[in-house]
C-alpha cells in the first residue's frame, strides 16, 4: 500500500485519549512546519481458532476497518478544529503495527504516537514496536503525552536535550535546536557523569579521580559541541546543566516543566542503550511532556 506524502507528519491512531494527544501535538509540529499531516490506523485481524465464533474472516476485517475509519474521522475532527486549513491525509491499514509505521517513517519527517493506547497499538511503548522503530525507522520517533498520559501535552516551556557526546546524542541536539527555534523556545542540554564510569567503561582507580576535574571536562565538552548550533541558532537562549547522576534522573527532574524532551536512541557513558532498558521506559512513562528518540541517520546535521 502507498504510504503517505513525502515529509508528512504521521500519527497513529487506534481510538484512546492518548491517541488523540499524539494527534494534535503532530498536528501542531505540522502546521509550524507547512507540512501535511497523515492520520494513520494499523489493524491485525488476531487468530481465531474456532473460526465458528465469528461471522467470518471478512466480515471482521470489514468490522476492525469501520471501528478504525471511525477512530480516524473523531482525531481529524479535533485536528480541524484547531486548525482548519490544514492539510490531512487518512489511512486505515492491515498490518502488523511495527513493519506499517516503520514503512511510514520512510516518506515521514516525524511518527508521533501517543503513550498508552488501545486496539492496534496496545502496548506499543512497552514492547517490540517501540523498539523496532527506534532500530528500523526512518525518522524522528515522538510519544506525545503531559504530566499524565491522558493529559494533554504542554504548550509552553523550554525543549530539554540529553547528550553524552556521541554521534547519535550529536542528532538530538541538532533535532532540539531546530524545535526550540521553530517554537521560539529557550534549551536545555543535560548532560551527566559519573565518578565511576566513563563513555561506557569503568574508570581506571576510580577512588582517586577528582569530581571536580569530571565535572569541568564534561563542561568543556558539551560547550565544544554546542557551539557550533549556538552559531547556527544565534537566538535560541541555550542554557547548560552539567551533574553527577543517573541520566533518567536528571532528565525527569530537568524535563518536568519542558514543551519537549529529547534523547538519542542510544550513545555512550550515562546514556548508552537508552530505548532498549528502563531509562527509555522511564521516560516514556514518568516524563511530562512529549518524548522524542533520534537515531543518529535522522538528520544530516542541517537545519
Amino acid at each position: 500500500m502507498p504510504v503517505g506524502t513525502e515529509k508528512s507528519i504521521v500519527a497513529g491512531i487506534d481510538g484512546s485519549r492518548s491517541a488523540r494527544t499524539a494527534a494534535l501535538w503532530a498536528a501542531d509540529e505540522a502546521a509550524k512546519r507547512g507540512l501535511p499531516l497523515r492520520l494513520v490506523h494499523v489493524f491485525t485481524i488476531p487468530v481465531v481458532k474456532m473460526p465458528g465464533v465469528v461471522p467470518s474472516f471478512d466480515g471482521v476485517g470489514e468490522g476492525f476497518e469501520s471501528r478504525g475509519r471511525a477512530w480516524i474521522l473523531e482525531a481529524k475532527e479535533a485536528v480541524f478544529a484547531r486548525h482548519a486549513d490544514l492539510v490531512v491525509e487518512t489511512a486505515v491499514r492491515e498490518w502488523h503495527p511495527a513493519a506499517a509505521l516503520i514503512q511510514e517513517s520512510a516518506r515521514a519527517a516525524a511518527v508521533v504516537l501517543g503513550s498508552r493506547g488501545l486496539g492496534g497499538f496496545t502496548g506499543m511503548l512497552v514492547g517490540s514496536t517501540a523498539v523496532a522503530l527506534a532500530h528500523h525507522g526512518h525518522c524522528p520517533i515522538v510519544v506525545a503525552r503531559g504530566r499524565r498520559p491522558d493529559d494533554a501535552a504542554p504548550e509552553a516551556g523550554p525543549v530539554v536535550v540529553g547528550t553524552d557526546g556521541s554521534p547519535i546524542s550529536e542528532a538530538a541536539l541538532g533535532f532540539a535546536f531546530d524545535e526550540a527555534k521553530l517554537w521560539n523556545a529557550r534549551l536545555t542540554v543535560v548532560r551527566t557523569w559519573s565518578e565511576l564510569v566513563d563513555h561506557g567503561a569503568i574508570r581506571p582507580q576510580f577512588l582517586a579521580v577528582d569530581p571536580a576535574e569530571i565535572e569541568a571536562a564534561d563542561r568543556k565538552s558539551t560547550e565544544e559541541q554546542v557551539a557550533p548550533w549556538r552559531e547556527k541558532c544565534p537566538d535560541v537562549p541555550v542554557e547548560i546543566v552539567v551533574r553527577k547522576g543517573r541520566p533518567v534522573r536528571a532528565l525527569l527532574e530537568i524535563g518536568a516543566g519542558a514543551r519537549l524532551l529529547v534523547v538519542g536512541s542510544r550513545g555512550r557513558g550515562g546514556f548508552e542503550g537508552m530505548l532498549l532498558g528502563s531509562t527509555s521506559q522511564a521516560l516514556i512513562a514518568h516524563a511530562e511532556c512529549p518524548v522524542a528518540v533520534i537515531r543518529g541517520d535522522h538528520l544530516d546535521a542541517e537545519l
